[in-house]
């Protein structure tokens, strides 16, 4: 079947996802390749010290973002987009959207990368001998609690912002056990919110007598696979306002992007993993068993389909090396050049492997916001350099590839240090892996492992949040999500694989050392910020 009749007879699979910087849609067919796409860039705004999208933005973006899938549909196939086989919606996890009973957000948003948190997530990580970030819903609501905010006795439900457009698409309060695993923990043996934390937290709470207790507001927990509702015409309306798409198209479970770069990247099976590095990083390891203890800098969430994961989630990666890239792109505008972004990006990456495998002394701490893994409330990015250092551009961009995925670096130290967690293969993806083998290299010799990249590495969330939607529609009775990945999706293919030099893995060794003796100098910039 070509891709034009896929779409015209409505068998095409949609995906989208609200990452950071961008709304992106993804269309694939029966094989599970992609066939259209569409995008809305977007930014966050600080706004009374917090971060947030306005529900406006969020609405604007998706709508365009479909639009341009549609355009894109126009302009291949010169059909009209108007029936689906499935549509599945994913966003950055965690975070905060409290609704009253009018479905109306009682404050703004409050997306995964604020970190006013810190009084909650501490008492509630001693409360269930579990480690709590920052950055989760339960984190969030109950850091309200603690400062009093008003709102809280109003609250009718509580989501994360792609369990927000589910429900909105479809009426259903419901997310994917993923995305729930970062609202809060989850019983692996019932595939739902760990009912004595649940009960803990009522308890907690009980002496504010608010009228709701935690279960009446969170969203039913969903494993991949399952019936999540339907697009209500109200829901077509919202995303495809021009009024072509039809109503009654299935929904799979919504999910967190850490879920989506999971399917991916083929990574849901126990001893494969997956690293993302864009805007934040994050790597995501399927644990074959517990791990020892808590551990404040690692986090424990789940596969789509329920399996226990260990993830180190770091607020920054490459938002500084935009920046840096951007600076240089305005120098050789000044000298009167055009400049190709794409082939700036290529040239400064393969430049930072000339670099030396220590960056010749110069250390790049890349904060834009906080960084909980190494105990930051608030984020100065920086270049550190002694006199004596080998200041040239090589190491200028190698030590800023190391300071994108130096926190990932300590993270996973624990586990693969301490906790001897064995992986069979990890993969990346996002930005950061754009250009052949650089950035693999650099995350190879931080973690001393082979790492591995696939062609299908740049289509991202998107394309992985289609893939779950077609596990949902397309999969055999009572096939695993792991067995339809490695059967209908991937094939044995496993990617092209980067192994690191023990001169590399040396070079990063030395870096990270000087490294966390200079996050003093960051903890210095922070509390002198006036």
């Amino acid at each position: 079947m070509t891709a034009k009749d896929t779409i015209q007879q409505g068998k095409a699979v949609l995906g989208i996802e609200l990452g950071s910087t961008r709304i992106k849609a993804v269309l694939i067919d029966g094989d599970n390749a992609p066939i259209a796409q569409g995008s809305h860039t977007w930014e966050n705004q600080l706004e009374n010290g917090l971060w947030t999208y306005s529900i406006k933005s969020i609405w604007e973006g998706v709508q365009d973002c479909y639009a341009t899938l549609r355009k894109d549909v126009m302009d291949q196939y010169g059909i009209e987009l108007e029936n689906l086989a499935a549509i599945g919606v994913s966003a950055m996890m965690h975070g905060y959207m409290a609704f009253n009973k009018n479905q109306e957000i009682l404050v703004p948003f409050r997306t995964w990368r604020n970190t006013n948190t810190g009084k909650a997530a501490a008492r509630l990580s001693e409360l269930f001998n579990f480690n709590i970030p920052l950055r989760w819903s339960i984190s969030h609501l109950y850091e309200c609690i603690i400062d009093g905010e008003s709102h809280v006795k109003d609250i009718d439900y509580l989501a994360t912002l792609d369990a927000y457009i589910h429900w909105q698409l479809t009426g259903e309060r419901v997310t994917g056990i993923g995305d729930a695993s970062g609202m809060l923990p989850i019983d692996p043996d019932t595939k739902d919110y760990d009912e004595k934390m649940v009960k803990k937290f009522d308890t907690l709470v009980a002496p504010k007598g608010y009228p709701w207790k935690l279960r009446d507001i969170l969203p039913k927990v969903l494993v991949a696979g399952q019936e999540a509702g339907c697009l209500t015409a109200k829901g077509a309306k919202l995303l495809d306002p021009s009024g072509h798409l039809k109503a009654g198209i299935p929904m799979c479970p919504p999910e967190g992007d850490a879920g989506t770069g999971m399917a991916a990247t083929n990574a849901v099976r126990q001893r494969t993993g997956n690293v993302s590095c864009g805007t934040s990083s994050f790597s995501m390891i399927v644990l074959e068993k517990n791990l020892s203890q808590p551990y404040k800098s690692i986090d424990i969430v789940t596969t789509p389909d329920g399996a226990p994961v260990a993830m180190v989630h770091c607020n920054n990666c490459t938002s500084d090396i935009n920046a840096w890239v951007n600076i240089f792109k305005e120098c050789l505008e000044a000298n009167g050049h055009k400049v190709d972004m794409g082939q700036l990006f290529v040239t400064l990456f393969q430049t930072a492997l000339k670099g030396d495998p220590n960056c010749g002394g110069l250390m790049a701490y890349n904060y834009f916001s906080g960084e909980p893994v190494t105990g930051l409330d608030e984020g100065r990015p920086m270049i550190v350099r002694s006199p004596n250092d080998v200041f040239s551009l090589a190491n200028f961009m190698r030590a800023n590839l190391y300071g994108a995925v130096a926190v990932l670096k300590i993270g996973n130290d624990i586990l693969f240090k301490d906790e001897k967690v064995q992986v069979d293969r990890l993969t990346g993806h996002g930005g950061f892996f754009t250009t052949p083998e650089v950035g693999q290299r650099i995350l190879a010799a931080a973690l001393n492992l082979p790492i591995s990249v696939m062609k299908t590495a740049g289509e991202g969330g998107p394309w992985g949040m289609a893939l779950l939607a077609s596990y949902l529609v397309n999969s055999s009775k009572h096939q695993s999500l792991a067995d339809f990945l490695d059967q209908k999706v991937f094939a044995g293919n496993k990617g092209t694989e980067v192994t690191p030099t023990t001169e590399e893995v040396e070079g990063f060794n030395a870096y990270i050392e000087s490294y966390k003796k200079g996050l003093a100098i960051e903890q210095a910039a922070v509390q002198n910020k006036d």
